[in-house]
Parts: C-alpha cells; sequence; structure tokens
C-alpha cells in the first residue's frame, strides 16, 4: 500500500517550507466587480444631467408653451391698439422665406379707450391647468400678424388668409367675433360677419356654418398661449395638441411647433380693434 505524505498544514510555512500561492492577491474579483459598479454609476449620472439639461429648453408637452416664452406673458388676449407699423419692419418676400423682427414698440394698456367693448380676460396657460374663471366676452376683433403688421386675418374663398385690408368688404371680412369657445369656454372661437366659425379642416384654417357636431365644436376652438412677441398671442388648436396656428405664404393653417424664430414669428398674432 503506498504511503501518502499529508499536506503540510497551511497556517505553518515556515516549519515546513510550504508557501502559499500568490500569483494572485485575495478578493481581486471583487475589486474589479467593484470598480466596474462604480464606473457604470459615474456613466449613468453623467447621462442623465446631460439629458435634462438637453430637455429643459423644451417647450411643455402639456401646454405647448415655448419655454422661451414662458418667461413674457403678455398683458391678456386682447390688445386694444389701434392698427401700428411703429417698431416692427416688415421682412421682404413670402413668410416662407422672412426672418421675423421682433416689435420693440410697448404694448397699450388695457383700458385704452380705441376698441372699447368690455374688459379682456387672462388668456388660459396650459391644458393642464384648470378652466380660467374669468371668461373672453364676446367682442369684435380683427386679427395682426406680428410679421406682417399691415396684413389680417382674412376670409378669402372660404380659406383664412393674410390680407391687407382693401375697401370695406374686405375689412368687414376681416373682423371677427370673439366668443368663448364651442367646445372649452376658457378658450376661443371666431365668428364671421355672416355667422359662419373659423374651423380647421385638413390642418387648414377656413369658415364654415355650424353643423352642431363635437368634431366641429373642437376643429372651432383655440386656445392662447403666451408668444415670445410682446402684446401677442399663440393659438393653439383644442383637439390638436402642439399644432398652432401661423401663416405660411400667407394661407392660415395648423402647424407641429418649431424651434426657430420665424415660426414664432408667424405663429404670434395680435388682437386689434375691428376694422369694419
Amino acid at each position: 500500500m503506498p504511503e501518502t505524505t499529508p499536506e503540510p498544514p497551511r497556517n505553518q510555512p515556515w516549519e515546513n517550507g510550504w508557501v502559499p500561492d500568490t500569483s494572485r492577491a485575495p478578493g481581486t474579483r471583487r475589486l474589479w466587480l467593484a470598480g466596474a459598479l462604480a464606473l457604470s454609476t459615474i456613466v449613468a449620472c453623467a447621462t442623465a444631467i446631460a439629458v435634462m439639461d438637453r430637455d429643459s429648453g423644451r417647450p411643455s408637452r402639456a401646454s405647448g408653451i415655448p419655454s422661451s416664452a414662458v418667461a413674457e406673458t403678455p398683458p391678456g388676449l386682447i390688445s386694444f391698439a389701434s392698427p401700428s407699423t411703429n417698431g416692427v419692419t416688415t421682412p421682404a418676400g413670402k413668410s416662407g422665406h422672412s426672418s421675423a423682427q421682433t416689435s420693440t414698440s410697448p404694448s397699450p394698456g388695457p383700458h385704452d379707450s380705441a376698441a372699447g367693448g368690455s374688459k379682456p380676460s387672462t388668456s388660459p396657460t396650459s391644458h393642464a391647468s384648470s378652466p380660467s374663471h374669468s371668461h373672453p366676452s364676446a367682442t369684435y376683433r380683427s386679427v395682426q400678424s406680428v410679421n406682417y403688421p399691415d396684413r389680417y386675418w382674412h376670409v378669402s374663398g372660404d380659406y383664412v388668409k393674410l390680407d391687407p385690408p382693401a375697401g370695406s368688404e374686405s375689412r368687414q371680412d376681416s373682423t371677427f367675433k370673439v366668443v368663448k369657445g364651442l367646445a372649452e369656454s376658457s378658450c376661443y372661437s371666431f365668428v364671421t360677419h355672416d355667422g359662419k366659425y373659423l374651423r380647421h379642416r385638413s390642418f387648414l384654417l377656413r369658415d364654415e356654418p355650424s353643423d352642431g357636431s363635437s368634431l366641429f365644436k373642437q376643429d372651432a376652438t383655440f386656445c392662447a398661449r403666451a408668444s415670445a412677441y410682446s402684446g401677442a398671442v399663440m393659438l393653439e388648436s383644442l383637439n390638436y395638441p402642439g399644432r398652432f396656428l401661423r401663416h405660411q405664404n400667407f394661407q392660415l393653417k395648423l402647424d407641429s411647433y418649431q424651434y426657430g424664430d420665424l415660426y414664432r414669428a408667424d405663429s404670434a398674432f395680435r388682437f386689434v380693434a375691428g376694422l369694419a
């Protein structure tokens, strides 16, 4: 029977000459795992900070208001000023190829006697907030472009375009009765002189008689949002949040919000005394 030499005790290497394996330090795998975990945590934190910084400049999805416009809230929906071109430079060419010029003239106060009528109510700020208790009163107004201050909303061939006033009939077609929104009382609807409503169809703004349907009421309701231009507002579709009325090639249409000065100018409008 072969003799077996018992393994010397490992806790007494100095007595029997046995030396433990020192080629790999104990706990090395744990140290590597801990280092990898710490590195992944740092990378995750840096990524989260970068995403937060990037998203901070986006408009609120709930409200649809551009973040650059939140800092400057207009003094109410209706501007009681007569049409004026002071401080505004009209860009050359079509709106699709022009650059916006911000008006530097101060916005008139709500007590100017030029417009008369009832005192305007405060415009809503977001769909997420509760409905405003002060509602717009029925009053006649014309809607003036910010970057084309000599042009106004004008019903032309069943569509709404941006045209300069020309004669009494043109002025009548550029004057609207602003009433409580058909589908949301804190928003707005626009009635023409012959009793039709402005509504969007295929994202184009046009005038049609009301058929009483829920879809028509939503298509004809627009909510005022803050604009980057003093005394102006943006008008957001009630049933297409994130789409605002803007002019392009002098045609009024619903268009998704875009990050650019041209879009902000094309979608900014001022309510002035009725031209008719």
